[in-house]
């Protein structure tokens, strides 16, 4: 097996996709790989609109905040990715829903790594509606690091 060369990991801001961030950056370090760091997001038409979407879904309305969340997502993912041994942390904001984002990302970047946290892999609402690792180890065509980053 040969080293990875690029390796893409995305990011909500959450606890738990910064462990995965951190474990891509390991992997990046190690190999001695670039590491693309994404934060998906939906833009919001008006203030209100993120202001409602956070009342209603709580901590789940990370993925759906304005551009400016996401860039500060990805100042904090990039150090955090520093911190965790890689060198070359290239954090890019992409419009859009989170799976189909990595998934354009990996096919643009010609990633032959994704990583991925496990949170919503073992819910209900992840059964019914999929979750992002399970979408993503499903549909890709490259390497998939699920990382276990739930309690």
């Amino acid at each position: 097996m040969s080293a990875y060369r690029t390796v893409v990991v995305g990011t909500d801001g959450s606890p738990s996709s910064f462990r995965a961030v951190a474990r891509a950056a390991a992997v990046a370090g190690a190999c001695g790989a670039r590491l693309v760091v994404a934060c998906a997001y939906e833009p919001a038409e008006e203030a209100r609109d993120v202001q409602r979407a956070q009342e209603m879904l709580g901590a789940d309305a990370a993925g759906l905040d304005v551009a400016s969340h996401a860039e500060d997502v990805l100042r904090s993912a990039r150090q955090k990715a520093h911190e965790a041994g890689a060198v070359d942390v290239h954090p890019v904001a992409v419009v859009g829903p989170p799976v189909e984002a990595l998934m354009d990302l990996a096919r643009r970047e010609q990633a032959d790594l994704i990583v991925v946290g496990n949170r919503g892999l073992n819910t209900l609402k992840g059964r019914l509606l999929g979750s992002v690792p399970s979408d993503v180890t499903r549909r890709s065509e490259i390497d998939v690091l699920v990382v276990h980053t739930t309690g």
